[in-house]
């Protein structure tokens, strides 16, 4: 029956109506194919920090990743019909993006991805009690969809378990060291008394135009929905995390472990970076870029007399009173005075700006990201760590630019106000969106920041982290390093905290691949915008540049290279 099932959905989505030509095709395919994701709600390579609960939570049974893989292997035969040649160039750009996201979502069912739905940072249950804090409650509708999210959290919660489950038998597991206190972001949910959930957070701003009544009843069918079923289910899962997973965690850090582990890591080098890189020549570039940053840094050491040597500056760094907040308000005080400052520059450096801002707020657990907005009804989020200890001032530069603007968040809430098919305004290339936010770090200094030699060397610190990442992540996956190799080779680099080096490489030894993301990005920006400089002279515009790079959305690293030798060609008609 479920055979049949499957069948019967694969043939009705090849089924198209004939149209009278192949961009109308092409847009029937692709409006399908959303009207299916929305009813899925799964939204392949969107940022997971993105992820919204709204109504009935995805589907992750067995059965149901089956269907999406039939559709999808349906849709990619639609487009096989479709001669790209005779396709308009704005239509052009949407089979490229559309065809590209389709071969690699077809490509993800035939590794492991579905058996780390967590991983060091995060996992279902924190992107679930984290969400409602940036998201919009202001109608009926809203808090009704969210009483239904709440409701149907158990069953979402155990089809996550049984991937795992699932990754246990088949040895894909995650490794001992790295999640032994792992525990506690599932138990930090397991509350006494309901108003005390994150989860409860939205029914404590219900807006005043409900009435008393309303507000009542929306808090007390709250209570009991966290309280009935929510808290079990984090319950259960700790249970399940610390009996039966932990038990059968996997006893070497990388990945290649594990029978099939090196395809596996191949399979998310190339899924992270969108390029053909192989783990050798990632690794191989890495060392080079560490030796090229590393006497950058040596060289402000120097410029700023101090005695010692590179570990001792370091230590100082770390150290030091004067390179810490004396609180979390006036961290977060001095992080809006830098964001406030780059957004006067901004018009310097871009002729396009959103309408969609952000907002900033301390992070008691996952330090610094960016949360982009469900939609603009809210703004996005610039979360850093509410501690100042985990916060060094002379890393909070570069830190904003990529975290804010003009990094993820311009970035973001451009590609939010696009006129382009839907699909293309939540697509999240890894190496595109954390190499544009990389990038600015740099670009900054242009725009006048990092007038403190100790800011412009946390500066680089920043940029020697991603770079000691292509090292230490290849090593930890492909070349057999231990944890401690990595944690040491990443401690002696940059001037992390040592608990933040230790987080740090947990997390690249339960993300395999992801972290090369950022620097292999940046070089592709770097080097397109350099081409572009070289061709175009006195003529360059970086202005139109930047327009360019993030104005078609998040791109894989060949089609924006494509996109950039276009706008090369446009610019030199012009001349």
């Amino acid at each position: 029956m479920f055979k049949k099932t499957i069948l019967a959905i694969a043939l009705a989505a090849t089924s198209l109506p004939s149209l009278a030509d192949s961009n109308s095709d092409l847009k029937t395919i692709i409006d399908n194919h959303w009207q299916n994701a929305k009813a899925e709600k799964i939204f392949f390579r969107t940022d997971p920090d993105g992820w919204k609960p709204n109504g009935t939570l995805p589907d992750w049974s067995e059965q149901a990743i089956a269907k999406r893989q039939a559709y999808n292997n349906s849709v990619l035969k639609n487009l096989a019909s479709i001669d790209p040649k005779t396709l308009n160039s704005e239509q052009l750009m949407n089979y490229r993006l559309f065809k590209y996201e389709r071969e690699t979502e077809q490509q993800s069912y035939l590794y492991q991805d579905k058996y780390f739905p967590v991983n060091f940072l995060s996992g279902w249950h924190t992107y679930f009690a984290e969400a409602p804090a940036n998201m919009a409650f202001l109608t009926a509708e809203d808090y009704d969809a969210f009483l239904v999210s709440l409701g149907d959290y158990p069953r979402f919660n155990q089809q996550n378990i049984n991937l795992m489950k699932q990754g246990i038998q088949t040895g894909f597991t995650h490794y001992c060291e790295t999640f032994k206190n792992y525990g506690q972001s599932i138990s930090a949910h397991i509350v006494k008394q309901p108003e005390n959930s994150a989860l409860y957070e939205p029914f404590t701003r219900i807006p005043n135009t409900f009435s008393a009544a309303q507000k009542e009843t929306y808090q007390n069918k709250a209570k009991t929905l966290i309280a009935s079923k929510v808290v079990p289910a984090y319950q259960h899962f700790y249970d399940f995390f610390e009996n039966e997973y932990m038990p059968h965690c996997r006893a070497q850090p990388g990945i290649a472990s594990i029978k099939g582990g090196l395809d596996y890591y191949k399979y998310t080098v190339n899924y992270y970076t969108t390029t053909n890189a192989t783990p050798k020549q990632i690794h191989e570039l890495g060392l080079k870029e560490v030796a090229r940053i590393k006497a950058q840094m040596q060289a402000i050491i120097d410029s700023v007399g101090f005695d010692g040597s590179y570990s001792d500056f370091l230590e100082f760094l770390a150290t030091d009173e004067q390179f810490y907040a004396t609180d979390p308000q006036d961290l977060l005080e001095k992080t809006a005075f830098i964001t406030q400052k780059m957004y006067g520059k901004l018009p310097t450096y871009f002729g396009h700006l959103p309408r969609n801002t952000f907002t900033i707020k301390g992070s008691a657990s996952r330090g610094a990201f960016y949360m982009p907005p469900p939609d603009n009804r809210s703004p996005g989020t610039y979360f850093l760590a509410s501690t100042p200890k985990l916060q060094p001032l002379y890393n909070l530069e570069a830190l904003s630019l990529h975290e804010a603007i003009p990094g993820h968040h311009l970035q973001n809430a451009i590609a939010m106000e696009l006129d382009v098919p839907e699909f293309r305004r939540t697509l999240s290339h890894s190496a595109f969106g954390e190499g544009w936010a990389l990038y600015t770090e740099r670009l900054g200094k242009e725009a006048g920041f990092y007038q403190s030699p100790y800011s412009d060397f946390g500066r680089l610190g920043y940029e020697m982290w991603r770079a000691v990442r292509l090292v230490v992540d290849t090593g930890i996956h492909a070349f057999g390093w231990s944890r401690q190799k990595a944690i040491d080779y990443l401690a002696d680099h940059t001037a992390l905290p040592q608990s933040a080096v230790e987080d740090q490489i947990d997390r690249y030894i339960s993300w395999p691949g992801q972290a090369l993301s950022y620097k292999m990005g940046e070089i592709k920006i770097r080097e397109l915008r350099a081409k572009a400089e070289k061709e175009l002279g006195a003529q360059f515009d970086i202005r139109s540049f930047h327009d360019t790079i993030i104005g078609q959305g998040s791109l894989p690293m060949a089609v924006l290279e494509d996109v950039i030798n276009d706008w090369i060609a446009q610019q030199k008609l012009a001349i």
